[in-house]
């Protein structure tokens, strides 16, 4: 029997293109209509509507081959994300800002989160989960900020240099590495990939020091040398084909090392391109070289394999409640803790409140994030798939609030920027 993957690559690319297209021409950013054709691909739109031809072209026995593209797909991605993540300009000098928010904006909607964890463990937690793994996964899922997504968002409106966007941007920054941090210690709770032998002291001690370890060599050793190297052979930040062979070795080994701790191979990725030099020009060819592959091709493919891990279920009688509670402290927590954040550096409060909105867009991060922990066994198809709801609309929401909170004297300021630039 033929393989389907080539069928499955063509309706996986359309739906994505013709979503995003879709989505776009409401003012929301490309990977969200993407997001939600995974949606769209899995059993609760088209598996719904057309059963029989769900299961002929996703079969359990093919999809092992479109896992391989994902992970390929996520481990490139956040290699760039890695590279591209910086102090914008002009944070330093209010990087005190960006710290408060930054601080209230994960401390807020994990506090709410982990209140939230005793009403959704008993009915949402997989079997043999503890409830400390599962209520600091959900508090650590609820609590992440999309940088990728805020900054096309700014850059979409002409805001990156206005005074919300990089206070937005360095506070993302900040909030994105602690988020990611933590969630690998989350990960390394449950002792197995598979989630289910509960909480092992050796296991996580294991994955904790080797993290450590890890980041140890990446900084430490793996930093100097590939500084060297691009000094050296890629003067003009436009690395060779030998240079961006080497690159890729150093992301994979680190993927695959990251892996091996029985975390997930983004981690591993994302210190690697943490730790190459700040530089736009070798950004830039990253960008031109990885980056498109990833997103336009392989990151689709990710977005469909999670829609087929949703169900219908969550949304059907107590799912709805627990949605609703799911939304509002996530919306609540992030604008709340954001603005405060904003307001105890200063700010006034229509820029404080566009900051808080700024920091509610999750997005793709969020969505590799549940994927994680999806694979981890951390959290269950019904709980993955309210969470997923969440990520798409707080991203959605984060347009129109940012409209409302900003008037026109900061979009006059942001092309003001611009243009001095």
């Amino acid at each position: 029997m033929h393989s389907p993957l080539l069928l499955q690559l063509v309706v996986i690319l359309v739906a994505a293109r013709l979503c995003g297209v879709l989505l776009r021409r409401f003012g929301q950013p490309p990977v969200i209509g993407e997001m939600a054709a995974g949606i769209v691909l899995g059993p609760i739109v088209f598996g719904a509507a057309f059963p029989e031809a769900h299961a002929a072209l996703f079969p359990e026995s093919s999809l092992g081959a479109l896992t391989s593209l994902s992970t390929l797909g996520l481990v490139l991605f956040m290699f760039v994300v890695g590279a591209e993540l910086r102090t914008p300009d002009g944070v330093r000098a209010q990087l005190r800002a960006a710290g408060w928010v930054s601080t209230l904006s994960v401390l807020l909607p994990f506090g709410a989160s982990l209140a939230l964890a005793p009403w959704l463990y008993p009915g949402l937690a997989p079997a043999g989960v503890g409830f400390w793994p599962f209520a600091l996964f959900l508090a650590t899922a609820m609590s992440i900020t999309a940088f990728p997504v805020m900054a096309r968002i700014l850059k979409d409106r002409d805001m990156t240099r206005s005074r919300v966007g990089q206070l937005a941007l360095g506070s993302a920054a900040i909030a994105d590495v602690a988020t990611w941090i933590l969630l690998a210690l989350v990960v390394a709770l449950v002792g197995t990939g598979d989630g289910t032998a509960g909480y092992q002291p050796a296991a996580f001690l294991k994955a904790t020091l080797g993290l450590l370890a890890l980041a140890a060599l990446v900084f430490g050793l793996l930093k100097p040398v590939y500084a060297w190297l691009l000094r050296t052979h890629a003067q003009d930040g436009e690395p060779s084909a030998m240079v961006l062979a080497a690159l890729l070795v150093g992301m994979l080994a680190c993927a695959a090392l990251t892996e091996w701790l029985e975390l997930h191979a983004v981690f591993g990725a994302f210190l690697f391109g943490a730790c190459l030099p700040r530089d736009d020009r070798l950004l830039h060819a990253l960008t031109a070289r990885l980056e498109h592959i990833a997103v336009v091709l392989l990151m689709p493919i990710f977005f469909a394999l999670a829609g087929l891990k949703t169900t219908g279920d969550a949304f059907s009688g107590a799912g709805l409640a627990a949605l609703a509670l799911i939304l509002v402290t996530a919306v609540a927590g992030k604008i709340v803790g954001g603005a405060a954040g904003a307001r105890l550096a200063g700010n006034g409060w229509r820029d404080s409140l566009a900051t808080g909105a700024l920091m509610n867009a999750r997005g793709l991060m969020e969505l590799i994030v549940l994927k994680v922990g999806l694979d981890a066994g951390l959290i269950g198809p019904q709980l993955f798939t309210m969470l997923l709801a969440m990520a798409i609309l707080t991203t959605v929401m984060t347009g129109p609030l940012l409209g409302l909170f900003v008037g026109r004297s900061q979009a006059g300021e942001a092309g003001l920027a611009r243009s001095r630039a």
